[in-house]
């Protein structure tokens, strides 16, 4: 499962048609069950005898060996199918902190924060549910990374605005000892984790256009679909073209980040990403509640599984507006000679 730079854009068909029928699979297990928001049992089993939980760990390291390629079809899946999942936290964050660290890596369920001079980390994707968060602190002038049980952090419980656990822990960063780290660790954890969330976001979007279109044929008013209206062909339109733009970006993201092994420009183009994406969802979830009209703020109906998180996702690891910033700053800096070398690298 390899990827190579010159591959970075395939993902074998197999193993996309599995990851799909994996999430939708579950999901309708569920039936009309409401969306779980705690570290599901099941599909967490199921992900691990596939080999997915560990998806781009290495193979010396008890991973699968896959890349960001792979792990980008399996946050759309599960996104698309309205399925939560601790994957970016267990295996895109700490995963490879602690095969960054050289620390080994067990079946424990874990989370990841860098956290404050405090020791403290707000936001911190299920670690409520997780056995043990692997910790990016200070120590001296440097970085270290430490693999802490659960038993020894204060995790003090709470859910973003989807409803998925994000906690605020408390560590007291000196008794631990720590494995020194590249100084440039905190920085690409913000990267790596607002890829992932706009990748999750794109997934959604998909998600939000394929129901509207379902109910706007089906849906008749006035003796004919709903979609033979023009208002309505123009909302539907929009949703589909941010949907596009936010799969376009994200991709683009992760080709460069797997091209130059997170170097090169990528954090331009995670910028770029962060800021479409952000945006986009603004535009396709209002437009979807449009078109959905009075049942599609049920919680009967499934497009609030999209909608929410969507709008949760686009403002964790840095806000629509912060990234906004980063973008306007580049090509500030760029100035008007090298401008276009920025747009086109």
């Amino acid at each position: 499962m390899t990827t190579t730079p010159a591959a970075v854009t395939e993902v074998d068909s197999d193993l996309q048609a599995m990851l799909a029928d994996v999430f939708t699979a579950h999901r309708d297990a569920l039936a009309e069950a409401p969306r779980t928001v705690t570290w599901d049992d099941d599909l967490w089993a199921t992900l691990t005898e596939l080999g997915l939980t560990r998806l781009t760990g290495s193979d010396d390291a008890g991973g699968s060996g896959a890349g960001w390629t792979e792990a980008a079809e399996l946050l759309r899946a599960a996104a698309a199918a309205g399925v939560p999942t601790p994957y970016v936290e267990h295996d895109l964050l700490a995963g490879w902190l602690l095969e960054t660290a050289g620390l080994p890596v067990d079946d424990a369920r874990r989370t990841a924060a860098v956290v404050d001079a405090d020791g403290v980390a707000h936001g911190v994707g299920w670690a409520d549910s997780a056995d043990k968060i692997v910790v990016v602190h200070r120590s001296g002038d440097g970085w270290t990374v430490s693999d802490v049980d659960c038993s020894n952090i204060r995790v003090t419980a709470g859910v973003n605005r989807a409803g998925e656990p994000r906690a605020r822990i408390v560590v007291d960063t000196s008794t631990l000892a720590g494995t020194p780290v590249d100084a440039a660790i905190p920085d690409l954890f913000r990267l790596r984790g607002a890829l992932a969330r706009g990748i999750q976001v794109s997934g959604a979007l998909e998600s939000i256009l394929r129901l509207s279109v379902e109910h706007t044929t089906a849906r008749v008013q006035f003796g004919r679909p709903l979609s033979r209206f023009q208002a309505v062909q123009n909302a539907v339109s929009d949703i589909a073209a941010e949907a596009a733009l936010a799969r376009t970006v994200t991709e683009g993201a992760v080709v460069e980040a797997v091209a130059s092994s997170w170097g090169g420009s990528t954090a331009f183009k995670v910028a770029v990403a962060r800021s479409c994406v952000g945006h986009a969802a603004s535009v396709a979830v209002r437009a979807g509640h449009q078109v959905h009209g009075a049942i599609g703020t049920t919680r009967e109906h499934r497009l609030h599984e999209f909608t929410r998180p969507a709008l949760a996702w686009r403002s964790e690891f840095g806000s629509v507006s912060s990234w906004d910033r980063v973008v306007a700053d580049a090509a500030l800096g760029a100035g008007p000679d090298g401008l276009w070398a920025l747009i086109t690298s």
